[in-house]
Parts: structure tokens; C-alpha cells; sequence
């Protein structure tokens, strides 16, 4: 199946390793360019010279929580390739703890990344982009349940849903299409690392797999191919939803 992808140009967020480079991997390989970002420079670096340098892809070191790194990003996408033609906004997971445990502070800095880094985000690629455009938000599937101790994914999240379906009407219109992907289980180095804060990784990761009607974590590249999909013309009739992408381990119809 031909995506359509050839030529396209996206930028990624926090695409140095995980889902959004996983994403970016695939992009590259049917055809588009890429433009990435993340806060670490050397692991930018790395990352550029794996999606196959320059001719391919492009790095820059930022974080969301800067008003400029968006702007920064659609002229990088337009000076290096010449075009732009979507995003895929994803951003590190914030501090464990309930709700009631992880301070103000906390809170705080999690919402600037979380939430208005990724709105400010959305909002400059969508007014940079025409018809056929699409954006996707990596969220979570906290956006749907909570996840036990992960508060604020679960008091961050679904605003953050809410949010990419508002722009996609906003932007509808003009043909711009906005998505929210929902990952769940993933073996990024965020799951990695949620499995052995519990004193015993191998333990967490088997109740976990027993919990998923897949019986199994994903594979980064799984997640990638999806939104690789979902950012591509032939999901051009798709606009304003927040897709699962966990096993099954949703129960929600």
C-alpha cells in the first residue's frame, strides 16, 4: 500500500529515541523527510545519522516548554526541505506519583511541556500547514483511564484530548487533519523505567503483558508504523480522533 508519503516533509518532538523516533523511522523509509527535536544534542545527533543524515533528516536541540521551538521547527522543516506538510507532537512522560502526592511545582512544569508546549506546538504547525496537512499529539491512554500512580498523565492528559479535537474542527475546514494517538504498553525507555521503579521490572512486566488481551508490551516500531499512517494522505478522511494504540488493554468500546 502506497501511503503517499514521498516527498512529504514532517517535523517530530521529543524524537531522539521512542515512539517519535520510531514514527520518524517510518516516515523515512516511505519516501518523507524529517525534521527532529529533542533536549539532548548528542542523542539528536545519533538519531539524524540513523534516519540517514542530512539528505533525510535534520535535528535540532529544543524543548517544547520554549515559546520559540515551534517557529524554530516549521523553518527548519522549510529551509532544509522546502515544504511542510505535518507534525507529530510528542513530548517526555511527567513525574510518577498520584495526584495527591507530586507537589505544585510539579504540576506546574508538567503543564507547561505537557499541555502548552504541545498546544503551542499544534497550533504553529497548523497555521504553517495547507490542505492536506495532518498532525498527530502522542498522548496516552491515561487520556481515557487513569493509570495507577501516574497523576498527572491522568489530570493532564484528557485535556490535552480535548484540546487536539477542538483544533481539529478549527482547522477541519481548511484541510488540516489533527489525531491523538494513545499508546499503552510500549517498550520505550519511559516503560522501562515505570517497570523498574517497582523494585521488581520482571515481575511488573509479566502482570502487565497478563493484563493485555494481546499478552504482550508493543514494539516501538508498532506504534511508529501506525502514526506513520495516520500523518499520511491515505488516512486523509480521518480527523478529530484519539486512537488506542495498546493491545487491547482499553476496555472502553
Amino acid at each position: 500500500m502506497d501511503l503517499g508519503l514521498a516527498g512529504r516533509v514532517y517535523v517530530l518532538t521529543g524524537a531522539s529515541g521512542g515512539l517519535g523516533f520510531a514514527t520518524a523511522e517510518q516516515l523515512v523509509a516511505d519516501g518523507a523527510r524529517v525534521v527532529i527535536s529533542a533536549r539532548a544534542p548528542e542523542r539528536v545527533a545519533a538519531a539524524v545519522d540513523a534516519l540517514g543524515g542530512p539528505e533525510r533528516a535534520v535535528g535540532l536541540t529544543a524543548d517544547l516548554s520554549d515559546p520559540e521551538t515551534p517557529q524554530r521547527l516549521v523553518t527548519a522543516a522549510r529551509t532544509q526541505f522546502g515544504r511542510l506538510d505535518g507534525a507529530l507532537i510528542s513530548v517526555g512522560g511527567p513525574p510518577r506519583g498520584t495526584a495527591a502526592q507530586v507537589t505544585d511545582e510539579q504540576w506546574r512544569e508538567s503543564f507547561e511541556t505537557v499541555v502548552l508546549g504541545s498546544v503551542r506546538a499544534a497550533r504553529t504547525v497548523a497555521a504553517a500547514l495547507t490542505d492536506g496537512g495532518a498532525i498527530g499529539l502522542v498522548l496516552s491512554t491515561s487520556a481515557r483511564g487513569p493509570v495507577p500512580g501516574l497523576g498527572i498523565s491522568n489530570g493532564l492528559r484528557p485535556g490535552l484530548a480535548g484540546v487536539a479535537k477542538d483544533i481539529a474542527d478549527e482547522y477541519g475546514p481548511r484541510g488540516v487533519r489533527v489525531v491523538g494517538l494513545l499508546p499503552g504498553r510500549i517498550m520505550t525507555d519511559r516503560n522501562r523505567e515505570l517497570f523498574a521503579a517497582t523494585g521488581d521490572a520482571e515481575r511488573a512486566r509479566a502482570e502487565a503483558e497478563a493484563s493485555i488481551p494481546l499478552r504482550r508490551i508493543g514494539e516501538p516500531a508498532e506504534f511508529g508504523r501506525f502514526a506513520a499512517f495516520l500523518l499520511s494522505p491515505a488516512a486523509g478522511y480521518v480527523t478529530g480522533i484519539t486512537v488506542p494504540v495498546d493491545g487491547g488493554a482499553l476496555r472502553g468500546l
